[in-house]
């Protein structure tokens, strides 16, 4: 084991403690493979699953391992106009599972995103009976401050650039607290406490993932 596979079990082992005290099933692996062995564990056969937008679900290969499953995907890319992707939208909140990474983490167990649309925050926040969250050990910070700033002059400038959007940060890199017509920076929220015990499942992985 590396020095830094040490300092990320000793990391993960305090989040998923904190996790644990909101009612927030914790996690951690190894690597993206653990992790999609882990989730498939977490999703019962006949399950609707869909997910939102994240670089992390792309990278894990989570979303490929589905077509193995006897489930039902609603998968948003298929849409063949802005109507259906945004009736796909609405039908996430009565999936089974929804599949999603988060912008950060902060050690004492918060989960901290910011949206554009705001669809994949919602349905993080309710509807899916089940939210299953990969995070990459990169995006745990201390604190919400800290989660904050890496959204916003991190994970938001390479979004911006990945989905070819004009805003400040696009072409400076940071944050420049715009209110362009493509700000991606739309809502803020952080989620410390599931009311629902068993609903939220946060899988840590001891990996570089997402922005």
């Amino acid at each position: 084991m590396t020095p830094l596979q040490q300092s990320y079990e000793h990391k993960a082992a305090a989040i998923i403690k904190a996790l644990g005290k909101g009612k927030i099933n914790g996690y951690y692996v190894k690597d993206r493979e653990e992790a999609v062995k882990l989730a498939h564990t977490l999703i019962a056969d006949g399950s609707v699953i869909t997910w939102g937008g994240s670089v992390t679900l792309d990278e894990v290969g989570i979303k490929e391992s589905l077509s193995t499953r006897d489930v039902t995907v609603i998968d948003r890319s298929t849409a063949k106009d802005g109507a259906q992707k945004m009736a796909m939208y609405r039908q996430a909140f009565s999936a089974d599972v929804y599949l999603t990474s988060t912008n950060a983490i902060t050690m004492d167990g918060k989960l901290v995103n910011i949206d554009g649309n705001g669809n994949r925050v919602a349905a993080m926040i309710f509807g899916p009976e089940r939210v299953i969250v990969f995070a990459g050990m990169n995006k745990v910070v201390v604190n919400e401050t800290e989660a904050v700033s890496r959204v916003k002059n991190i994970a938001s400038p390479a979004n911006t650039n990945r989905l070819d959007l004009k805003t400040p940060c696009s072409v400076t890199g940071f944050c420049g607290d715009c209110h362009s017509a493509d700000c991606i920076c739309c809502h803020t929220t952080v989620t410390r406490h599931s009311r629902m015990p068993d609903r939220i499942h946060v899988i840590l992985v001891g990996e570089s993932l997402g922005y």
